[in-house]
């Protein structure tokens, strides 16, 4: 029976991954999360006490701690990031390069001393950097425009580079924009819904012309699957984009969250746009389907009825991070 070690696992994404393999797998999962801003406990609380989890409060830098927990375990998906793009622009690069690229590096080192059936590396299509033509397919070139992306771009490379010397089983994964309940509110649907929630303005960077390729995080979570149930020379040195080929833009997400809690339209206030600034993403689909037989399920509307529901029933939970933020912004 495989053992998963799934890192960052208390994150939005990865929690995401670790509900959906211990609903729909039967693998044993091991998450190791240092348990940031961006990842709580509170992810994994409808899991903790389930038999097949086991998670490990520590960091993907401690190398001494990853040795270990890499000794113990068949696949390794690594989604252990820092992912706050404005805090990369507003604070600098050094916890980002820290954790998403020599927390990468320390992660592979391991499995050159302890092979593995597999290593996922949970990449970003942040590292396009805006659509040079679209739908943006693996071979769009690298061009990441924030500090954050540019870590990302750090950490896909330096994967496939182990992939390249050492020979190791490694598989990159682009995901697009995620959203989903469980996000931190600092993203963008999840800012939109507590807003509105909150009657409060949404504020929109720019014009919001800006656009995306939304992904609901249930299906990130089966393409994940995917990849790891996948014949692994199918897969080996692979870069795979998991998108849905469908964009839509931050005004329009603005207008369909507020048409979905029956709120105003004009309630929304435009700001200064944000440095670094990507105008558009969307993803090719058709070398995920080629090589995994996976499509996104969940239409944009669909997704964000269930998102926009969770957030109305789930309000101490949001309500208790923002708070959190407040009191570490003024401190």
């Amino acid at each position: 029976m495989k053992r998963v070690l799934v890192t960052g696992g208390a994150g939005f994404i990865s929690s995401g991954v670790v509900r959906y393999l211990l609903a729909e797998t039967p693998y044993d999962v091991v998450t190791l999360d240092a348990l940031t801003y961006a990842g709580t406990l509170e992810n994994l609380a409808d899991v903790m006490s389930h038999p097949r989890l086991s998670f490990v409060h520590g960091d993907i830098r401690d190398a001494d701690l990853v040795h270990e927990l890499v000794e113990g375990v068949d696949v390794i998906v690594n989604a252990a990031a820092e992912s706050h793009v404005e805090k990369s622009i507003r604070d600098g690069a050094s916890e980002f390069v820290t954790t998403n690229v020599e927390g990468t590096q320390i992660l592979l080192d391991a499995i050159r001393a302890t092979p593995v059936e597999r290593f996922v590396l949970v990449s970003s299509s942040e590292v396009y950097g805006t659509a040079r033509y679209a739908p943006m397919d693996e071979e769009h070139p690298i061009e990441p425009r924030s500090p954050y992306a540019a870590t990302k771009a750090g950490a896909d490379r330096l994967a496939y580079s182990y992939f390249v010397t050492y020979d190791l089983p490694i598989v990159i994964v682009r995901p697009f924009n995620n959203y989903g309940p469980r996000q931190h509110p600092e993203k963008l649907v999840p800012r939109f819904i507590t807003q509105a929630l909150l009657d409060e303005s949404l504020t929109i960077h720019g014009d919001g012309h800006a656009s995306r390729d939304w992904l609901y995080v249930e299906d990130d979570a089966e393409a994940i699957r995917a990849v790891i149930e996948a014949p692994v020379d199918d897969v080996a040195g692979e870069v795979l984009n998991i998108a849905t080929g469908i964009d839509i833009s931050v005004s329009e997400i603005a207008d369909l969250v507020l048409s979905v809690l029956d709120m105003p339209a004009d309630q929304r206030v435009h700001v200064d746009e944000r440095p670094g600034q990507v105008d558009r993403h969307i993803g090719s689909t058709e070398k995920a389907e080629r090589l995994l037989g996976w499509r996104a399920r969940t239409s944009f509307e669909d997704g964000l009825e269930r998102t926009v529901s969770w957030y109305r029933d789930n309000e101490a939970w949001w309500r208790g991070i923002l708070a959190k933020d407040v009191r570490a912004f003024s401190s």
